[in-house]
């Protein structure tokens, strides 16, 4: 939300600097995030200043140029000119030789000093348009010559340079989304801390009068819980218009592009007092309002002259037939103010804050009054707002109120009613704070207390939405007496934990270290993805029916929680590889979300995801691609390094996003699995190289790793034996069955199984392939003799020949 410093101090009499109030506002929980000076003409006029024109005598080399001498107070300049109306004797202003000059909005012009047709210039005598003051260029400005020579052109033209404030509103502050409501917390904290005795300085509405009752329009609230107040009146006779310039420069000061007088005049009020309202063009009503919910799949086209389907919950201002617009968030494309309107029905209103933010996000819409709206506007406000908003328009637009206030109000607002304890309090906060003190913020945030003694009756005004217990009471205090106020204890007392276990987050910052030691980068991706992965993706591994949906998502893209992490990780290397960052090694962890008929379950996981090439290209680096054996390789050492590695084992496959690889356990627990991206979901999300990845079960991985003991063993004194085998296998066969048959073979010998090459082509039939398998057997205590290996590998080659139809080459 911006604010506008200048704009600021009309509701307050303060002193201090841009820098200084966004530090207060910062401090008490109004967050500065941006702090823009705004010029009121580019660049300030620095170095324009008033002269006065001494001599003017021809060119000798120019029919239509002038030389002349310039006094602008500390100098004289000689300066060419070439304006008509330029003459001795007269207050101009002069642009010093150095000066940068905007004609056109970030196009700079630099005065300096030349010759012109073989005359020296130092300088240049303006017009408007040379300045950025005007569009006139039939001459120079001449001045009055009362004016003072050297006199800075900005202080001559009382130009207004302001400040533009970005506050990062948080939702629960709807009572600071306006001038006045930051300035109420910038005079609690002045008064407080430098007693400065400051009052905010209401607009003045007691001119506000009924002229006539020529305009009467009916009024009719349908639908009383999601509309509890409506306000209108009509003004008849208005001349839409541009705006004079101090309004436009009002709203220009904070974002805003003015429109015309009627609609800048909404604008102003809404940001002025955080109170939306809305003008509609009388010819359009058919003399009444009605305020109803919309059909279910009725149409209506917004402003933006988009045709837009409504839900049934969708509240609807109308003309009894037509809609006119979406309550409280974006306005119709016919029943707005035109260049000729003659009569305006105002709006000021109060709408359910949940109804606006299901609206405004069931139509992807953001808008300053569903912004405002679904945060919860001062109800009382309404009528204040109706009057400011009308007294500007009959002052601006002329016209006159030509009906009666029409007030429909069911919301019965009166002050909430906290009860607050000053013990509490100091106990909360950590300091003791006296009660005079707290007594004096709690009446600067118009929080009036009740009774005496330790426990009181704090009264609440309606538009602090956010104040409904002691616990924000006190907040509110702590932040106007301010955070940094509260000392740190001499002393800091702490528990140390019995447990010998690792902390999970250290455990989970120690394998982060190692994944970017290992040259990954974290990837954070949104919780949130597309139900259709699944329904396209999802196979036997995920389905459709476990999803979490959002009820108002923000796009279809947006629309479920995500199941698994796979999917976001795969648009994360997308956007990658389309940029020419091909070669890729991303991890991430994060939570998956699934829905069972009885309850809702989060799981945590680590994804680990490489791509491309090994090293980075370069004349003495390998080319080559990384492979399933890559991130094996990672994966194993990544849970080796929590103690793991040890008790592993690994079978086939099976329900998975994976196209193949291997699933990994440890005491029989599912630590995760290993694979690589199918050719369909490559091609899904435009990805050309090959991904490897690695899905693991972080919570299961944390519950494991508590039992880890360290184990010590003595290196082994014998030598290890390999055997090699080839293998002519079905294509569908993977080597991860083949580990799986060899070591259900020989439990204590067998040490290692590795795959060292692979075949499939030429000489070979259709849908086979050729593995080349190696066996490692070691015994830590004697040599092993060559019948011992022999019975092991006859009995492999036996399982495998039964089991896969495996033959020997």
């Amino acid at each position: 939300m911006k604010i506008s410093y200048n704009w600021l101090k009309e509701y307050l009499e303060f002193e201090k600097t841009p820098e200084e109030v966004a530090q207060i506002l910062t401090d008490t929980g109004l967050e500065v995030e941006g702090l823009r000076k705004i010029e009121a003409v580019q660049g300030g006029l620095e170095g324009v200043v008033v002269g006065e024109v001494l001599t003017c005598l021809q060119h000798p080399n120019a029919d239509r140029l002038k030389i002349t001498k310039v006094n602008v107070g500390n100098e004289t300049l000689q300066i060419i000119c070439g304006a008509p109306n330029v003459a001795e004797g007269q207050r101009v202003i002069v642009a010093t030789p150095g000066t940068t000059l905007y004609p056109e909005p970030d196009k700079p012009f630099k005065i300096k000093k030349t010759k012109i047709r073989g005359e020296e210039s130092n300088g240049m005598i303006c017009a408007e348009d040379e300045l950025g003051i005007g569009k006139a260029h039939d001459g120079i400005i001449v001045l009055d010559k009362s004016v003072a020579i050297g006199l800075n052109a900005a202080a001559y033209f009382e130009l207004e340079d302001d400040y533009e404030i970005e506050i990062g509103l948080t939702p629960n502050r709807a009572d600071a989304m306006g001038h006045l409501g930051v300035a109420r917390d910038l005079k609690a904290y002045l008064n407080v801390h430098e007693k400065a005795g400051l009052e905010l300085k209401l607009p003045d509405i007691s001119s506000f009068s009924v002229k006539s009752q020529d305009l009467p329009i009916k009024i009719e609230v349908k639908d009383s819980d999601r509309c509890p107040r409506y306000m209108g009146l009509t003004i008849k006779d208005v001349k839409v218009a541009s705006s004079p310039s101090w309004l436009q420069k009002r709203l220009r000061s904070i974002g805003l592009s003015p429109i015309n007088n009627v609609v800048d005049v909404t604008n102003f009020v809404m940001h002025e007092l955080g109170t939306p309202l809305h003008a509609f063009d009388v010819r359009e009503l058919g003399g009444q309002v009605i305020v109803r919910t919309a059909n279910k799949g009725e149409k209506f086209t917004t402003l933006d002259d988009v045709e837009r389907s409504l839900n049934d919950s969708d509240l609807m201002i109308t003309n009894g037939n037509d809609g006119l617009c979406i309550a409280g968030v974006f306005g119709g494309s016919e029943s707005g103010i035109k260049d000729s309107t003659q009569d305006v029905f105002l709006e000021s209103a109060y709408f359910n804050p949940v109804s606006i933010r299901k609206t405004a996000k069931s139509h992807g819409l953001n808008t300053d009054a569903s912004f405002r709206y679904e945060r919860g506007v001062d109800p009382e406000m309404t009528e204040f707002a109706l009057k400011r908003a009308a007294n500007l328009i009959c002052e601006l637009a002329g016209g006159s109120v030509s009906m009666d206030i029409v007030d429909i109000n069911t919301n019965e607002s009166s002050p909430r009613e906290v009860e607050f304890n000053y013990e509490r309090c100091n106990r909360l906060i950590g300091n003791e704070i006296p009660q005079d003190t707290v007594k004096q913020i709690l009446n600067e945030l118009d929080i009036s207390i009740e009774g005496n003694g330790n426990t009181v009756i704090a009264k609440v005004p309606p538009y602090r939405v956010d104040v409904t217990r002691e616990a924000d009471l006190i907040e509110e205090i702590l932040r106007i007496y301010g955070y940094n106020q509260v000392e740190l204890p001499a002393k800091m007392n702490t528990s140390l934990p019995r447990t010998i276990n690792q902390d999970q987050d250290q455990i989970q910052s120690t394998l982060s270290e190692t994944l970017v030691g290992l040259g990954f980068s974290e990837a954070m991706n949104n919780s949130l993805t597309k139900s259709v992965y699944i329904e396209k993706f999802g196979g036997e591994a995920f389905n459709t029916s476990n999803d979490v949906g959002i009820m108002n998502p923000l796009s279809q893209d947006l629309d479920v929680m995500r199941q698994t992490l796979i999917f976001n990780m795969l648009s994360s290397m997308a956007y990658n590889q389309n940029r020419q960052n091909p070669d890729l090694k991303l991890f991430e962890f994060g939570k998956v979300y699934h829905k069972f008929e009885t309850k809702y379950v989060e799981n945590r996981r680590l994804l680990l995801a490489i791509s491309g090439k090994k090293e980075h290209e370069n004349w003495n680096s390998g080319k080559d691609d990384f492979s399933f054996y890559s991130i094996k390789g990672i994966a194993s050492a990544l849970l080796g390094r929590i103690g793991l590695s040890g008790e592993l084992s690994e079978k086939a496959l099976k329900k998975s996003l994976f196209e193949d690889g291997i699933q990994l356990s440890c005491k029989k627990k599912k630590v995760g699995q290993i694979g690589w991206i199918s050719e369909g979901l490559k091609k899904e999300f435009g990805l050309k190289n090959d991904i490897f990845m690695a899905d693991l079960d972080w919570d299961v991985i944390l519950e494991l790793q508590q039992d880890v003991e360290i184990k010590y063993q003595e290196l082994p004194k014998i030598f290890a034996v390999r055997r090699d085998f080839s293998l002519l296998l079905d294509s569908n066969v993977s080597f991860a069955e083949i580990e799986e048959i060899a070591r259900s073979c020989d439990t204590k010998l067998l040490q290692e199984v590795g795959l060292f090459d692979v075949y499939e082509g030429k000489n070979l039939d259709s849908g086979k392939k050729s593995y080349a398998v190696s066996f490692t057997f070691q015994d830590p205590e004697k040599t092993l003799q060559d019948k011992q290996i022999d019975a092991i590998m006859d009995k492999i080659r036996i399982s495998l020949e039964s089991k896969v139809n495996a033959q020997l080459r």
